[in-house]
């Protein structure tokens, strides 16, 4: 198999089981619930059996030589952008050539001129050559890429699209996405809050997403469409952008929202071990690193532990009156008393009556409601009851966000999110004008935002134990002690709650130094950057972090050393 081929004798044929079904996935950008998880075997993520068939990554002689010049780079784009208009010629559904434009942007106010360019990378049959999958991505550079940090960022799901990153959060144009409804008109807006003046971005759309897409049949979207197989083939597609332009001596930075946060530390590992290629630094933003976190059942105490203060940031929101210090009094209580009243179990009918009431307090539910749960709320029950006087429901992405109950008057009640459905139309138009009207990239289907049948056949490998990245975490702030880690979280978000990291962030070592590893909550939710205070605090936050990465590396202790007091 030539070297550059993304499998690996991680995958494990033994392990494999059939993809989870739609009714088991959620809606979005990230989870499934925990009852439904496939689970994975022998410590680590086992994927399908057909790895040597549909390895996508080029053959041998596919990269370019390390010698190369810049005017051989520049004949080797015309050649590369003539052989893709050719080839798009042929086969119809290939995406077009790359396009580059220049772009000014006022950030921070002042103009900042940059490149943009929208394209694909294509990942090839490890044996055959053959195209499996186009990679479409779209990236912002400026400057001298020999002194540039690069960005490679991703969004979840799995089968959601990077545009929330891009036009939501880091991007040079934002879709203003507080308040949005399906029918908000897509008007791109300068991001003061864009990273772009710091660090190069590279929004890349996994396989099936965006305008990726897949060529094969089954084995070998199974490949694409697995915990492996995805973070080997985005490793392979990113080391091929950076070959491709020039970039191996950058400072390399991986951002993932939600799954994407779940994915990022597998492909840092994939880079390492597989690309030659090593990662300074890694941004998770509202990550889920343990599935198992997700649980929550009457006879397991730590995922109603987990949830509680994000209930509690939620109502704080409802009543206008979120503090920190409350929040912080959440925290204490939930792994305090609650944790205490909740292991002495239903039984203990004293235990059930006093969470039951402390809990009622801090979810602003009716007490006689959390009574009969015995202290336990689950997330939908939240979401709807915390409204039902005004005959409103609150979303799981953001229990603060609400939109009307569709049947307030039934005992239970399907409804759309209001936040994940309100926001789709409007950041899928917005994309797709980016694309056309401001990239000059325009392709004749449909941008796929959000991919039901990514999540629906997504598989998870087999076990007995729910996937998790933690050990993949462990050893990248282990094994090289320049790396660094930021965890940023919305308070108010239920699907993946900032409680559930922050307490797997406080059982690692220290390794070096305790700020080479942190987490930060925001107001808000899943997506706290729609917030404007919020997204101003987490740009702040994410400068100093790359400040640190690129200016502390050489004053970093060695491994091992005591941390400062």
């Amino acid at each position: 198999m030539p070297p550059d081929a993304y499998t690996s004798s991680r995958t494990s044929p033994s392990m494999c089981r059939p993809a989870l079904t739609a009714g088991a996935a959620l809606l979005a950008l990230v989870l499934l619930p925990a009852a439904g998880l496939a689970q994975h075997a022998g410590g680590r993520h086992a994927g399908p059996s057909t790895a040597a068939e549909v390895s996508a990554a080029a053959p041998k002689g596919d990269a370019p030589k390390a010698d190369t010049t810049k005017a051989d780079a520049t004949k080797a784009a015309d050649d590369d952008a003539a052989k893709k208009k050719d080839d798009a010629a042929a086969d119809p559904k290939k995406l077009p050539a790359d396009v580059t434009t220049d772009q000014t942007v006022t950030i921070g106010g002042r103009a900042v001129k940059f490149r943009a360019t929208a394209g694909s990378i294509p990942l090839l049959d490890a044996e055959s050559g053959d195209l499996r999958a186009e990679v479409g991505f779209v990236a912002y550079t400026m400057g001298d890429p020999a002194s540039r940090p690069v960005t490679f960022l991703f969004n979840g799901g799995p089968g959601a699209a990077s545009a929330y990153l891009n036009i939501g959060a880091v991007g040079p144009w934002r879709l203003p996405l507080a308040g949005a409804t399906a029918s908000t008109p897509p008007v791109l807006v300068p991001n003061g809050e864009s990273w772009l003046d710091f660090t190069d971005l590279v929004f890349v759309d996994p396989p099936g997403t965006g305008y990726s897409r897949i060529v094969g049949g089954d084995k070998v979207r199974e490949r694409f469409w697995s915990i492996e197989g995805d973070a080997d083939a985005l490793a392979v597609a990113v080391r091929k952008w950076i070959v491709k332009n020039g970039r191996e001596r950058s400072p390399k930075f991986l951002v993932g929202e939600s799954y994407g946060g779940f994915r990022v530390p597998m492909i840092a590992r994939a880079l390492a071990r597989e690309e030659g290629i090593g990662v300074r630094g890694m941004v998770l933003i509202s990550p889920v690193l343990d599935f198992t976190t997700l649980a929550k059942r009457d006879h397991a105490p730590m995922g109603w532990v987990m949830h509680l203060p994000s209930m509690a940031a939620a109502a704080l929101e409802a009543r206008h009156a979120f503090d920190e210090k409350a929040l912080a009094e959440a925290e204490h209580y939930a792994t305090g008393d609650y944790l205490a009243d909740l292991l002495r179990g239903e039984r203990d009918a004293e235990a059930v009556a006093r969470m039951s009431d402390k809990v009622a307090a801090l979810t602003g539910l009716d007490p006689a409601l959390v009574r009969r749960l015995a202290g336990r709320v689950d997330n939908r029950t939240f979401q709807r009851e915390l409204f039902r006087e005004r005959g409103l429901i609150g979303s799981a992405y953001d229990a603060a966000v609400t939109a009307y109950d569709p049947t307030p008057a039934a005992a239970r009640s399907r409804y759309l999110d209001p936040v994940l459905d309100a926001t789709k139309a409007p950041i899928t138009a917005a994309m797709t004008q980016l694309y056309r009207d401001t990239l000059g990239w325009t392709i004749d289907r449909p941008y796929a935002l959000l991919n039901d049948a990514v999540s629906s056949q997504w598989n998870w490998g087999g076990g007995r134990s729910a996937p998790e990245v933690v050990d993949e975490v462990r050893d990248f702030l282990a094994s090289d002690p320049k790396t660094r880690l930021m965890v940023a979280h919305g308070a108010a978000d239920l699907v993946t709650p900032y409680f559930a990291n922050k307490l797997i962030l406080q059982q690692l070592p220290v390794y070096g130094e305790a700020s080479r590893a942190t987490l930060e909550v925001y107001r808000g939710g899943h997506m706290f950057y729609s917030e404007d205070g919020s997204r101003e605090k987490f740009r702040r936050d994410a400068e100093a972090f790359f400040r640190a990465a690129l200016n502390g590396a050489e004053k970093t202790g060695e491994a091992g050393a005591k941390p400062k007091k």
